[in-house]
This record gives C-alpha cells, structure tokens and sequence, in this order.
C-alpha cells in the first residue's frame, strides 16, 4: 500500500508539474487506430475553448483524479472507498469543459439571428459584404464580436473568402458552417441577391435555434437527476467512513471491498447507460474540413 501511495504521489506531481509547464509531450499511437479519435478529441477541446492538446488534457485529468486519490485514502483510510470518487475527479475537468462547449457553441449560435439582420442592414445601407461582416467585429453581439475580432485584418491581408473559411475553422460549429458558407457564397455571386440570400438563412437560423432550445429544455430535468443518483450514494460513503467506526471497518475487511466492487461496476454500467440514453447527437461539420 505505502509502494503505490508513493507511486501516486510521484505520478500525479509529474504529471501536474508538466502540466503547469506546458511541457507534457503528445504520445504517438499507431495512426490508423487512434488518428480519428485524437482529431475529434483535438475539435472538441477547441469547440470548448480548452487551449490544450488531448494529451495535456487528460495528463491533467489523471493529476487531478490521483490527487484526490490521495486525500480521500489519508480521510477515510480505505482505497476502495476513495476510488470511485476520485475517478469521479478526474472525469470532472470533461464534465466541466463539455458544459463549457455546449454553453460556448449554443451562444454563438443564439446570436446568429441577431447578427445577419445586422449583415442585411448594412447591406441595405450600400455597403459591401465585407463590409458588413466587418461591422460584426466592432457592433454585432458579443460572441460574434469575439469570433470575428481578426477578421478585418485576416480580410485585408488574404481576401473576403479564405478569412470567412479562417473564422469558419476557428468556429468549428455546424450551425456557423452553414452561415458562413452562405456568406462565402453571397460573397462570390454578389448583386442584389445577396440581401435575399441573407433574409432567408436568417429564417431557417431562427427555426434550427427553437429546435434546439426545445430539445434542449426537455432532456436538462432528466440529464440532473440521472447525475444525482450516481453521485449521492458515494458521497454518502465517503462520509460514513471519514471517521473510525463500524462502517469504516467493514469497508476495510474483504467483504467491504467485494461489496464495493459490486457498486462500483453497478455504478459504471449505470452511468454507461444514462450517457448512451441522455447524449445528445453531436451534429456533424458537413462543410467543416476533413480531419488531419
């Protein structure tokens, strides 16, 4: 016990040390297997705004969750108790930053509506696509605002086209997929078409945003309650056996560990399942680019 406490000990300062420093090094796998999964890994992580390779990613995960191994073994005194919980741990910085995608894509989303009628309207006043998209960078919504910071300057140094496709990957959202390549098309026919191209993607914006605030709404109430039920069990627990007592020596002795061994496999297929029921499709970038 005291070997692998002391393992654990070295590991997860490693691992934060690296990580703090930015210096954990990307491992290289067998590219046929696990080059789609690290792409999807590296587009999820931009989508969230995260700022780390999948790698650092995890490494800190893993830092988190052994930490928190330590301190709940040194509580309760047991490290079958305290495993559940600390994987929990280091799963939280997923659960964080999945909140953080959905919450930072579902904006820029929301604001869409919003900020073609801010296109159309300069559009109606005489002034140029280009122009309009730039007006987003200094008076549309927020979250546009920060999308289209670099534009004006990404326009002017490589063209209208290639500087919407910048923003576009940069974005990495299947909703902003659709509005910028209708731009990109308004941009290449040009004319007075333009304005009607625009009226109409902001009517099929608004309807695909109701949508999903519908679908949204229906499954939060379910998401809560299935989150509840795998978590409070545990907590209750690690509570029972913070002090010296019945339950901690039972957790201690062989049937405490068969019988944690048994719920923390209740547990996993529980959670498999209410991740498999209450997941939400992830709508794929059909005009994304292919990942590399």
């Amino acid at each position: 016990m005291r070997l692998i406490a002391a393992c654990s000990i070295g590991l997860c300062c490693a691992l934060l040390a690296a990580t703090l420093m930015g210096v954990v090094p990307d491992v290289h796998f067998p590219s046929r297997v696990f080059t789609p999964r690290r792409s999807r890994n590296r587009l999820w992580l931009q989508q969230a705004g995260a700022g780390l390779t999948p790698a650092r990613f995890w490494a800190g995960s893993i830092a988190a969750g052994l930490l928190a191994l330590l301190l709940l073994v040194a509580l309760t005194g047991s490290v079958f108790v305290a495993f559940v919980p600390s994987t929990a741990v280091a799963l939280f910085p997923r659960g964080y930053f999945a909140r953080r995608r959905r919450l930072r894509m579902r904006e820029v989303q929301a604001v869409w509506p919003d900020g073609l009628r801010d296109v159309v309207a300069s559009i109606a006043a005489g002034r140029s696509l280009t122009q309009a998209v730039n007006s987003l960078a200094a008076t549309g919504p927020p979250p546009l605002r920060e999308a289209f910071v670099r534009f004006p300057e990404l326009a002017r140094v490589l063209g209208t086209g290639p500087a919407l496709e910048l923003v576009k990957e940069e974005l990495a959202d299947p909703t902003s997929d659709r509005v910028l390549e209708v731009l990109l098309l308004a941009h290449e026919r040009g004319g007075p078409i333009v304005r009607n191209i625009l009226e109409d993607l902001v009517d099929a914006t608004t309807r695909d945003l109701k949508l999903l605030d519908a679908l949204e709404t229906e499954g939060l109430e379910m998401r809560i309650n299935a989150r509840a039920v795998v978590v409070l069990p545990w907590l209750v627990l690690v509570a029972l056996t913070v002090r010296p007592g019945p339950f901690r020596d039972f957790y201690r002795s062989s049937g405490g560990f068969v019988t944690l061994v048994v719920a923390a496999c209740l547990t996993a297929v529980g959670m498999l399942f209410l991740g498999r029921l209450g997941r939400d499709e992830d709508e794929e970038r059909v005009f994304g680019s292919a990942p590399s």
